[in-house]
Order: structure tokens, then C-alpha cells, then sequence
């Protein structure tokens, strides 16, 4: 087993190797009749007369081909912003585009062999690699050597892990244009599904789908004794794989709006923005069926989800960020910070993002229904705020490259604006609880270590009182490693759920209830 596990390691890491490697292998050769196809009526003659003196040369990487592009480009932009000619202005960015139909390379003259020979071996070797450790224990971290892990606790394996995952996000969100050979090898298959051409956000999604699942193997040969773990994961992958990533895109084929059934406002923050709510109501009755499905969710769905099973029901069973921090994020889990000012902060932050995600909504949906005429361009301004600092550089810069840093649940823990939704209901009015045996608990940490949301199980355990907070998202985890049963996931009636004491939280000083 062994020997397939180093087989499956090598096999990653050549295909990873291949993945950096590739958009640095490519040229670009600007035409006119490029600029044609992919720039807008109204900005084409201009664009095309700006990009002359690039035609006909050839750029040997997509930084020489952006340099020149911003070279001819921004000027004319700066020179109407100085003279407030707003109208004239070109907002749009034409970078990725162009560098997509200017670049040439083997991702695009060999989509199929380049895919293969990127993300085909990390998946094969991530798959031969779960198998040849599926003999791993998993009842205790001591067992299993976390703590001595450089990739696992904060070693050198483990920054060189997080500032990869940081500067792919970064690239990702602000400078897809670098990304664009690797959008070609998988234009094949969004043309297949979508009918359309790839984007960055297509790429990142079959990346992420495959991740979740890839991972997902881990999860279940891991917890292979423990019925609730394989089938939350097989959920998990579930909900990913359909809703998140092949329903949209078929929806998208059929000339149906692009829609998340599963994504739910506020962590869908732009569920009320004015282009979307154009989208659904010019899109006859599955346009409607839409706008409806995302209101009732929010405001009968949780309610009743939430109150019945806790959070658990979404953050552990549906939401594809919680599937990535369950799979991906897993080994992670442990480096999750338990202490009372941790939790302080995530209270102040997470409900902070909350608020901020209410106020721009309603601002939003006033500014729509007054035509525009009280707020003006606002919205729009808040609109570029949040989806800048918390929509990217939160949920998907920190969110995902922090886990070798912070743990696997960072945006979960601090940031997500549903799952504060979600917390608020589950402490106030739901019947799920983690109940706790306090006369068996032998005080081995195992529950606290585990524990993603940074809570300390432990505390609660030893005195046999119920773990009601509005952070913890039922995973499980903590009961599925603790040796002598103590930890029970429950539903049951509300009264008697929360204890009228409040307890110690670790070694800290300051009383807080549950």
C-alpha cells in the first residue's frame, strides 16, 4: 500500500508541476479581427483603433502581451476620467478576453493532452494516494502524527501549501488574464456542457468540483466505520458536483439564466442585485420559478431547516464551501483557534459581515424599486466594496489559502454572512444540540482538537452540559473521535437545551453561557 501511495504522490505532483507550468508556456498574437469577436459594438471601432500598433507582432507571455495592451489602452482612459467625460469612459475589462483569442500555445492546440497531463494526473494521484493510506487510523490525532506534519501544522510544507493557494486566489479574482491557458484545455468541456466558452470561473469551478471529490474519497475511507460521516461527505460532493457546477451550466445551455439552487442570499450577496432580478423576470416562467425559490428559501427555508436539524443541515450537508473545508480542508481542522478572545472576534466579525450584507441589500432593493432615484450610483459603490473585500479577498483569498494557517473553517468561522443567519436561529430556536456525558469523559482533547469552529468541546463535556452555539456546524467530528461516547448529535424538544449556568471556557478567567 505503501508503494501505491508514493506512486499516487509522484503522479500529484508531476501533474501539479505541469498546472503551474502551463501558463507560462504561451504567446500571444493580436489581430483585428480578434478585437472584432470579443469587444462590444459600442467600444469596438476605438478599442480596434487603439490596439493598432499591436497587430501583427507576436508577445512571447501574457505579461508582454498585457504591458502593451495597458500601454495603448489606458492612456485614452486616463486622459476622459481627468476630464470627467464619464460617458465616454470604457469600464469594461477586455483583458482576458483578448488574451484568450490572441494566445496560442500547447493548452490550446492540445487541450485534451494538456488537461490529461494537468489536472488528469492530480486526480488520478490524489485517488492512488487515499487508497494507499486507507489502512490510516483515525480515532486520534496522536495516531496519526499531525502534529509532527510539515503540511499539517503550520511547517514549511504548510506555508509553501497556503501562499500557493493565496496567489492562485489573487490571480483568480484581480489578473485572470495570466490564467488564460489554462482556460483553454478546458474549452472542450465547457462547450459540451454550456454550449459556451470557458472562463475563469469555469476553470475554477471543475477545479473545485474535483477537489471536493477527489477528497471526498479521503473523508470516507477515513471515517469508513461511521455511517453519518460517509454519508454527510457523500452529500457534500453530491450538492457540489449537480447543483453547483453541472446544473448551472446545462441551465446555461438550454438559454436559462446561470443559477445555484443551493446558494442562498446573503452568502449569494448579488441575489437582489438590479441585473439579476432583470435576469429572473426577463426569463419567462423558470426566470420567476427562480426569484421564488430564493425567497422562499430564505425566509421559510432556513427558518424551518434550521430549526428542525441546526445549521448542520446546510453547512455540513449542502454548501459547496463547507464541502471543500470538510474535504480539502480536513487535515486542517485542528488548527483551529480555541481560545475566548478567538471567539470573541468571531462573533464581532462574522455578525459584522451580517449586517453589512443586510444594510447593501436593502439599500439595493430600494434603489431598484425607486427607478434609481433616491440612492443613484450607491449601490454600485457598495456593491464594488463587498464584493471586493468580503466576496473575494474574504471567502476566497482568506476563506481557502488560510487553511494551512488558521484552519480549514476560516470564512465559515469569521466571515459568512449565512452562516450567521444560520448561527442566530440554531442558538435561539432549534432543537439540535450536542449532548455531553460528563461522568465518561476522560479529558483527552480529542473533541476539542478536532473541532474545526475553534470551540472547546472539552469544557462543555466535562460538564455534562449541552453544546449549543451558534457557530458549530454539526459535523460530527468531535463525537466520531471521542473514545468513550460521549459527544450525541440530537434533535430533540427545546426545553432543557440550553443550561441556565454558565460554564469555565478553557483556562480563561471570564464566565460566558453556551
Amino acid at each position: 500500500m505503501r508503494g501505491i501511495q508514493g506512486i499516487g504522490l509522484i503522479l500529484f505532483l508531476l501533474g501539479m508541476l505541469v498546472f503551474t507550468a502551463l501558463p507560462f508556456l504561451s504567446s500571444y498574437r493580436p489581430t483585428e479581427a480578434m478585437v472584432r469577436d470579443q469587444v462590444k459594438e459600442t467600444h469596438r471601432e476605438k478599442i480596434a483603433e487603439l490596439l493598432q500598433p499591436m497587430y501583427g507582432k507576436s508577445y512571447p507571455s501574457t505579461h508582454a502581451f498585457l504591458s502593451a495592451y495597458s500601454s495603448n489602452f489606458d492612456p485614452y482612459n486616463e486622459e476622459l476620467k481627468a476630464k470627467q467625460a464619464w460617458d465616454q469612459v470604457i469600464w469594461d475589462d477586455y483583458g482576458f478576453a483578448l488574451a484568450k483569442a490572441a494566445g496560442q500555445g500547447p493548452a490550446r492546440s492540445h487541450p485534451w493532452r494538456s488537461l490529461a497531463l494537468s489536472i488528469g494526473l492530480v486526480v488520478l494521484g490524489g485517488v492512488l494516494f487515499q487508497f494507499g493510506g486507507s489502512g490510516s487510523a483515525h480515532t486520534s490525532l496522536a495516531h496519526t502524527g499531525v502534529f509532527h506534519s510539515s503540511l499539517k501544522n503550520r511547517g514549511v510544507l504548510g506555508m509553501l501549501t497556503g501562499t500557493y493557494l493565496i496567489g492562485f486566489y489573487v490571480i483568480l479574482y484581480w489578473f485572470p488574464a495570466y490564467l488564460t491557458p489554462l482556460v483553454w484545455m478546458v474549452e472542450p468541456i465547457a462547450q459540451f456542457l454550456s454550449g459556451g466558452p470557458a472562463s475563469q470561473w469555469f476553470l475554477y469551478g471543475l477545479v473545485y468540483t474535483l477537489a471536493i471529490g477527489v477528497m471526498g474519497i479521503r473523508m470516507v475511507l477515513k471515517y469508513r466505520d461511521n455511517k453519518y460521516q460517509q454519508l454527510r461527505t457523500a452529500s457534500v460532493v453530491f450538492f457540489q458536483t449537480a447543483f453547483a457546477f453541472l446544473i448551472p451550466e446545462v441551465l446555461v445551455l438550454l438559454n436559462k439564466p446561470y443559477f445555484d439552487f443551493k446558494n442562498i442570499w446573503p452568502l449569494d450577496y448579488d441575489f437582489f442585485y438590479d441585473y439579476q432580478i432583470d435576469t429572473f423576470l426577463s426569463s419567462g416562467g423558470v426566470g420567476l420559478f427562480m426569484l421564488i425559490w430564493g425567497i422562499l428559501l430564505i425566509v421559510i427555508g432556513v427558518p424551518i431547516f434550521t430549526y428542525f436539524y441546526g445549521k448542520r443541515w446546510y453547512c455540513s450537508w449542502v454548501c459547496g464551501c463547507g464541502g471543500l473545508a470538510e474535504t480539502v480542508g480536513d487535515g486542517f481542522r485542528h488548527l483551529s483557534d480555541k481560545s475566548l478572545k478567538a471567539w470573541q472576534w468571531e462573533r464581532w466579525m462574522i455578525h459584522g459581515v451580517l449586517a453589512l450584507a443586510v444594510v447593501m441589500t436593502t439599500l439595493t432593493i430600494v434603489n431598484y424599486f425607486s427607478s434609481f432615484s433616491l440612492l443613484g450610483q450607491v449601490t454600485n459603490q457598495l456593491h464594488s466594496f463587498y464584493g471586493f473585500a468580503i466576496g473575494s479577498a474574504f471567502a476566497g483569498v482568506v476563506g481557502t489559502g488560510f487553511y494551512p494557517f488558521m484552519g480549514n473553517r476560516v470564512w465559515c468561522r469569521f466571515g459568512c454572512p449565512l452562516a450567521a443567519y444560520l448561527g442566530l436561529v440554531q442558538r435561539f430556536k432549534s432543537r439540535f444540540r450536542i449532548t455531553t456525558n460528563g461522568g465518561q469523559c476522560i479529558s483527552c482533547g480529542n473533541c476539542s482538537t478536532h473541532c474545526e469552529m475553534g470551540i472547546d468541546v472539552r469544557a462543555y463535556a466535562q460538564q455534562g452540559q449541552n453544546i449549543v452555539r451558534s457557530s458549530c456546524v454539526g459535523c460530527g467530528v468531535c463525537a466520531s473521535v471521542c473514545p468513550r461516547g460521549v459527544l450525541k448529535l440530537e434533535n430533540g424538544p427545546e426545553e432543557g437545551r440550553i443550561h441556565e449556568f454558565p460554564i469555565l471556557i478553557g483556562n480563561d478567567s471570564i464566565k460566558l453561557r453556551p
